[in-house]
């Protein structure tokens, strides 16, 4: 009964709002543009998970659930930041079209527009827009902000640069020579410090998996602390603490490492 009601109160909790349940719903609508196979691949996760919980226990689902919600967020944290350097990269070629066309004597907004054409990403974008903000008799450098970008950071140092050489009169070409040389020094460090950290991310995780480990061992030590764990009362809820002390730790060590990075 107890199991029965926290489903329900965790139900009741993860009800969605309007949008996401048209999303839903378009899922399993028959005239959806979607394909068939997230169709599919939404319901069977939904039977297998109600099938786990009916079979297994609650326990089983939260642990399983706070896994595989651990693992999806560090991939997508990798994925950002493989975004990230990717973005700075062609942020760099941006400005290197840029600066080669202010030296020959190009407007900025025409330089902009030459460095939209040869990058991509997100610094072919803020280009772009400052580009054509400087046509319209605006603000290049407000074009470039994009505080949602992957590299917003990275751009709103180069529209701080762009703004300095519009209110004093600079020249744009030798503040954005600098930036460029910030920037390619800001993303030789990260590098380093990424290297640097590959063995406290990889003591980490092997860290994390070592009550795994310990578990093996007792069931080949014939202690059988799988049946404690998926066949008792009490491994309903040690199981569940235990994971979740696990990715705590792990998440945990991922936030250390990253503030070194900053």
């Amino acid at each position: 009964m107890s199991a029965a009601m926290l489903c329900l109160a965790l139900a009741v909790l993860a009800v969605p709002t309007a949008g996401p349940r048209r999303r839903f719903l378009g899922l399993f609508a028959r005239d959806s543009m979607r394909k068939p196979i997230y169709r599919t691949v939404v319901r069977v996760t939904m039977c297998s998970v109600l099938v786990s919980t009916l079979l297994l226990g609650i326990g089983v689902f939260l642990a399983a659930a706070v896994l595989v919600g651990t693992l999806g967020l560090r991939r997508r944290r990798a994925r950002a930041e493989r975004r990230r350097t990717e973005g700075c990269a062609h942020l760099l070629d941006a400005l290197e079209a840029v600066i080669g066309e202010l030296r020959v004597g190009a407007h900025p907004s025409a330089a902009a527009e030459v460095a939209a054409r040869e990058s991509r990403g997100a610094a072919a974008r803020a280009f772009a827009v400052s580009a054509a903000r400087s046509k319209l008799g605006g603000s290049g450098a407000d074009g470039l902000r994009d505080p949602h970008a992957v590299i917003g950071a990275e751009l709103s140092r180069i529209a701080d640069a762009w703004r300095i050489a519009e209110h004093h009169g600079l020249a744009l070409a030798e503040l954005l020579t600098a930036a460029r040389a910030d920037l390619v020094g800001r993303i030789r460090f990260r590098a380093r410090a990424t290297a640097a950290l590959a063995g406290a991310r990889a003591t980490a995780t092997v860290l994390s998996t070592l009550p795994f480990l310990g578990l093996t061992l007792g069931q080949l030590m014939g202690a059988d602390p799988l049946r404690v764990l998926f066949a008792s009362t009490a491994g309903g809820l040690l199981l569940p603490l235990g994971v979740a002390l696990a990715c705590t730790g792990l998440l945990w060590s991922d936030v250390i490492t990253r503030k070194a990075l900053v």
